[in-house]
C-alpha cells in the first residue's frame, strides 16, 4: 500500500476547500448560462457574478466594480503592467525578488523602450526604503513591490512603500498573490493602484483570479485580450462563471476563518522548524519576525535539494517557485538575498495549509532528518 501523501507545497497551489467546490457545482449544470446574455436566466447569472465580486471586495477593501477577473494573477499582473498607459512616463521600478510574472512582463517593457531599475534587497529579504525612495523619479510609472514573498514568505511594509511611490506621483502595484485570504490584505489603507489575486492560493480553483484596479487613481488600462468588449472593455472573454464563483467563496471563508487558520498553521510551521533546525547547519533563510506563517525556507548545507525532494517521495515539498521549478537553476529570490548558488540549491521551501496536521509535520520533519543523515554518510 502506498503511504498517504503529505503536502506541505501550499504556496505552490492548495487543496480546494470542499465548500468552494460545492458552490461551483451548480454553475456547470443549472446555472450553466452565459453571464452576458441578455435573457432572464444569464441575467441571474450575472447576479451571482456580482455577488461574487462583492465577496472579493469585502475581503480585501475595494469596491465590487474595481475588480477584473482573470485567469489569475499571471495574466492579471500582464494586464496591469503591459496595459498601462506610461501617459509620458516610462521608468518602472521593482525588486530582484518579485515573481517572474513581474520581472518577465517588466523587462518585456524594458525591451520596447521603458527604463527599468531592478533593486537589490537585503539579506533578509526587506528593501532598504532609503534605496527605493532614491530609485523612484519624477518619471517614474510605476512601482511593483510584493507583499509577501512566495519562496520566502517575507513580508513587504507596502504601507511605507505605497506613500514613496505617491510621494513621486507614480503608481503602485502590490503582488499580493501570496497574502490573500491568509493574512489582512485592505487596498484603500495599504494604498495599493493595483493588485493580482489568484483563488487557488487560498483554498479556490485554478485558473480564476482578478486584477483590482483603484478607481480613486483614474487609472488607464489598455486591454491585453481583445473580443467581445467585455468587463467594460478591460478584458474580454466569456467570463469563467464557476471559478468566479469560486473565487468569491473561497474569499467569503477566508474573511471568516482567515485569522483562525493562520494561528493554527503558524503552530505547525514554528514546530516544523524547530524539528528540522536541529540539524546541524540548518538556518532560516529570510528574517523569521518578517515572514508568512505559511512558509518555512531552510537551507541544510552540503545536501542537494532536489535529491532531497526526490528522496521524500510522497511528501511534497519544493525548492523555489512553482513557475520555475523545471529547471535546476539556483533561485533567483536566495541568490538576490546574498546566499551562494550552492547555498540556494541547498534550500528547500515548506510552505503549509489549513488541511495540514501535526502528525503530518513530525512525520515529514522525521523523514527528512532520516534522509540528511544516509546522505551525509
Amino acid at each position: 500500500m502506498n503511504p498517504e501523501k503529505i503536502y506541505l507545497d501550499n504556496n505552490a497551489t492548495t487543496r480546494m476547500d470542499d465548500r468552494v467546490l460545492e458552490a461551483m457545482i451548480p454553475f456547470f449544470t443549472t446555472y450553466y448560462e452565459n453571464a452576458g446574455s441578455s435573457h432572464l436566466s444569464g441575467m441571474t447569472v450575472q447576479e451571482y457574478v456580482e455577488e461574487a465580486a462583492w465577496n472579493i471586495a469585502e475581503l480585501t477593501g475595494g469596491q465590487p466594480e474595481e475588480y477584473i477577473f482573470t485567469s489569475g494573477a499571471t495574466e492579471a499582473i500582464n494586464l496591469a503592467i503591459s496595459g498601462l498607459e506610461h501617459s509620458g512616463r516610462k521608468h518602472i521600478v521593482t525588486l530582484s525578488t518579485e515573481h517572474k510574472a513581474v520581472l518577465d512582463t517588466c523587462r518585456n517593457l524594458e525591451d520596447r523602450g521603458y527604463n527599468l531599475t531592478v533593486l537589490k534587497v537585503e539579506t533578509t529579504g526587506l528593501i532598504d526604503h532609503e534605496i527605493l525612495r532614491a530609485a523612484i523619479t519624477d518619471e517614474t510609472l510605476l512601482v511593483c513591490v510584493m507583499m509577501v514573498n512566495n519562496e520566502t514568505g517575507i513580508i513587504q511594509d507596502v504601507q511605507t512603500i505605497s506613500l514613496m511611490a505617491h510621494e513621486k506621483g507614480a503608481l503602485f502595484l502590490c503582488d499580493a498573490t501570496q497574502a490573500v485570504g491568509k493574512i489582512p490584505v485592505d487596498v484603500s489603507s495599504m494604498g495599493i493602484d493595483l493588485m493580482p489575486v489568484s483563488a487557488h492560493k487560498f483554498y479556490g480553483p485554478k485558473g480564476s483570479g482578478a486584477l483590482y484596479v483603484s478607481r480613486a487613481a483614474k487609472i488607464k488600462l489598455q486591454p491585453q485580450i481583445l473580443g467581445g468588449g467585455q468587463q467594460k472593455n478591460r478584458r474580454s472573454g466569456t467570463l469563467n462563471v464557476p471559478g468566479i464563483i469560486g473565487l468569491g467563496k473561497a474569499c467569503e471563508i477566508a474573511a471568516l476563518e482567515m485569522d483562525t487558520d493562520a494561528a493554527r498553521i503558524r503552530d505547525l510551521r514554528d514546530t516544523l522548524e524547530k524539528e528540522l533546525l536541529t540539524v546541524k547547519g540548518s538556518f532560516i533563510n529570510g528574517v523569521p519576525e518578517h515572514r508568512l506563517h505559511t512558509t518555512a525556507n531552510i537551507c541544510f548545507p552540503g545536501i542537494n535539494a532536489e535529491q532531497m525532494i526526490m528522496g521524500l517521495q510522497h511528501i511534497s515539498v519544493s525548492n523555489g517557485s512553482a513557475c520555475s521549478s523545471v529547471t535546476s537553476q539556483p533561485s533567483h529570490v536566495l541568490t538576490a538575498m546574498g546566499l551562494s548558488d550552492e547555498e540556494a540549491l541547498n534550500s528547500i521551501r515548506f510552505s503549509l495549509g489549513k488541511f495540514n496536521t501535526i502528525t503530518e509535520i513530525l512525520q515529514a520533519a522525521a523523514k527528512v532528518r532520516e534522509l540528511i543523515a544516509q546522505f551525509s554518510l
